[in-house]
């Protein structure tokens, strides 16, 4: 097992996704400490080590994401592709962390589908956030969730009935690939999710789920109307 210098940081902190207090450990560099929960496999930086909201903000700043580039279609596509294949028709759709070049939103609306989109920072009308949709995405989002279990609520809470949620981000395989990984290098950066990770939101929130691609995730809502939903939460 992964062993922190600090063995006191980790037995005083509880997981921001699932609650669970068995928080171990995992990897240690100059910068942060990461740390890994037993229950739901989530590693995650401290809330002490974040960045604050300005400094967030300037390292979104330096993206040069464009509308225009055809190496970000290619990349978006990833997501777009089985979105497209599986979405109903008319159906609507929002693009959750879309960014200053809310591509995605485009590349899913030219497909047939309704979208807006929502970006705390870059589009934060927040009245799209009242109503659900058929499709809901986060590409490279989750990553940078705070607090993972609000910002999850807040994407579940989205769906219609049988609606999907697509989500983009890295996995974490293991930690010798960790320790090594340029994923933990973006300060912004501070959850990280597993296939096991996955598996547990699938089963928290009811949800069937398809690994689409090294970085691909979607999460089926269950049909059931009548099913309970996490309370609506502000990302």
């Amino acid at each position: 097992m992964p062993v922190s210098p600090d063995m006191s940081i980790a037995a005083s902190l509880a997981c921001p996704l699932c609650g669970g207090a068995g928080v171990r450990p995992w990897h240690r560099d100059k910068r942060r400490h990461y740390h890994c929960c037993s229950t739901c496999e989530l590693v995650f930086v401290p809330a002490a080590e974040h960045l604050s909201p300005a400094d967030e903000k300037a390292q979104y700043d330096l993206h040069d994401n464009s509308l225009q580039d055809p190496h970000y279609r290619r990349f978006l596509a990833r997501v777009a592709a089985p979105v497209l294949a599986k979405a109903p028709a008319m159906a609507t759709g929002i693009d959750v962390g879309c960014g200053s070049a809310p591509l995605l939103a485009r590349m899913l609306a030219e497909g047939g589908i309704d979208m807006c989109v929502y970006d705390p920072f870059y589009a934060p009308d927040v009245s799209v956030l009242a109503r659900r949709y058929d499709v809901v995405t986060a590409t490279e989002v989750v990553e940078h969730f705070r607090d993972p279990a609000a910002g999850f609520a807040q994407l579940f809470a989205l769906l219609k009935a049988g609606g999907l949620l697509a989500v983009m981000t890295k996995r974490v395989r293991d930690h010798a690939a960790f320790a090594r990984w340029h994923y933990i290098l973006d300060p912004t950066h501070v959850a990280f999710y597993g296939e096991a990770t996955c598996r547990w939101l699938a089963a928290r929130y009811g949800a069937e789920l398809e690994i689409v691609g090294d970085d691909v995730v979607v999460f089926r809502a269950a049909a059931n109307e009548n099913a309970a939903m996490p309370e609506r939460t502000a990302p």
